[in-house]
């Protein structure tokens, strides 16, 4: 089994869709793909979340949610205030460890790096896991600090960076974000895997997972 952690710089950079993206991409090479998201918040019990985005783009069927909270808020703080058990890092460890029998495990983290699922953030997992994160970043001005810091943290915490992906590239990106797809390698140090681009999300399966390996590095298999 190979695990494969998946981060934000922030909220709202793509994830899901990034993560859908990297499923598409394996499972075109014969692989198959399990995914994990933790801690789910903002959807109400019986609500479609990001896992059902993911099955209903890639086919991936083998997907695990750990626990949903109902504001859309840190999953710590959701808990709280719902008072709800927080997420325990053993037994997400245990639940991932369960998904043993894919090829690739991908484990999508709420928000960015340093946001806590539960008692635990995405990059205290990644450190138990000794599983290396691939960090999806915006487009736009900000991205390079965000990107930046992510990575600097990743470093510190002695946590392998899988590489940056874009996680929406704009059909028509103005001067910073062009800017950017050049400067985020240089800055961060680490490799930009690919980019996304806007609106795949809304697309047939077909027609995804057709196209997603084409928005990486040909080279690049995670």
């Amino acid at each position: 089994m190979t695990v494969l952690l998946i981060s934000g710089t922030s909220t709202d950079v793509g994830k899901t869709i990034v993560t859908a993206a990297v499923a598409a991409a394996a499972q075109a090479t014969g692989r198959t793909v399990a995914v994990c998201k933790p801690a789910q918040t903002g959807i109400a019990p019986g609500e479609p979340g990001d896992l059902a985005d993911i099955t209903r783009l890639t086919g991936v069927t083998r997907t695990l949610e750990l626990a949903r909270y109902p504001e859309p808020l840190a999953p710590d703080t959701a808990a709280r205030r719902a008072n709800m058990p927080l997420l325990d890092m053993n037994d997400t460890l245990a639940a991932i460890e369960s998904l043993a029998d894919a090829d690739l495990v991908l484990v999508e983290g709420a928000g960015g790096l340093l946001v806590r699922m539960g008692e635990f953030t995405l990059l205290d997992l990644a450190q138990k896991l000794a599983a290396p994160v691939l960090v999806v970043a915006a487009a736009g001005l900000g991205t390079l600090n965000h990107s930046e810091l992510t990575t600097r943290t990743l470093t510190a915490a002695g946590v392998d960076c899988a590489g940056l992906v874009i996680g929406s590239w704009p059909t028509d990106p103005d001067l910073a974000s062009r800017c950017n797809r050049d400067d985020l390698p240089r800055v961060t140090g680490a490799p930009l895997r690919g980019a996304i681009p806007a609106g795949v999300g809304h697309w047939s399966r077909e027609r995804f997972t057709a196209t997603a390996a084409s928005w990486f590095e040909a080279d690049w298999c995670p």
